[in-house]
C-alpha cells in the first residue's frame, strides 16, 4: 500500500493546502484527495511540481507499507 505523507512535508515547509494547490496548479479538492490517501493515482508531472515546490524527493512524500493481501490491489 502506498502512503502519501504530503501533510508532513507541508507542515515542515509551513505551507497551506490552498497555497500549495495554487502554486502547483491543481485544485484544493484534488490536493485534499492526495493528502488523505484517497487518490488512486498521481501524475508524474504533479509529483514533480510537488517535489519542486516542497524542495523534497518523491520518497519524502510517498511511502510503502506491506499490508499483506489487499482486496483492491490492481
Amino acid at each position: 500500500m502506498i502512503i502519501v505523507n504530503l501533510d508532513v512535508m507541508m507542515a515542515k515547509r509551513k505551507i497551506s493546502s490552498n497555497e500549495l494547490a495554487e502554486k502547483i496548479g491543481i485544485t484544493p479538492a484534488n490536493l485534499s484527495v492526495l493528502k488523505t490517501n484517497k487518490g488512486k493515482a498521481i501524475r508524474f508531472s504533479t509529483l514533480n511540481k510537488l517535489c519542486k515546490e516542497l524542495k523534497c524527493m518523491p520518497g519524502d512524500i510517498l511511502d510503502y507499507q506491506d499490508k499483506g493481501d489487499e482486496e483492491n490491489d490492481d
